[in-house]
């Protein structure tokens, strides 16, 4: 089974991204077979930024994807929203890259289920 996950917040002031992500890493963890893809679209591009920093105890989503990331799973964005953010490829965490709406269209017509966020 593949899952699309489109995150369309930015990783802080909204718990959506936040959401996406705890339900993408539980689902890896209690499905070793289930594919899980995370497409980045809008303020979430930011999601993807290196070097996050975060009070202890506060969740990190840089953290969070990198674990998605280790587990196999897919972490794209947005070529567009992250150009119109400033963002490239080299301010990246390693594992995620650039995509496009193309792309996104092609992810959302093989998946099994898709949520958005």
């Amino acid at each position: 089974m593949k899952i699309l996950f489109i995150i369309n917040d930015a990783p802080y002031g909204t718990e959506r991204a936040y959401n996406a992500l705890r339900m993408a890493m539980q689902i890896q963890r209690d499905s070793g077979d289930v594919e899980v893809r995370i497409f980045l679209m809008a303020d979430a591009a930011f999601c993807a930024m290196s070097n996050q920093k975060t009070p202890d105890g506060y969740y990190n989503i840089e953290r969070m994807l990198r674990a998605v990331i280790r587990r196999n799973g897919e972490v794209k964005l947005c070529g567009t929203c992250a150009g119109a953010r400033g963002i490239n490829d080299l301010q990246l965490i390693e594992g995620a890259e650039l995509s496009t709406l193309n792309e996104l269209a092609k992810l959302t017509v093989e998946a099994d289920k898709v949520l958005t966020f």
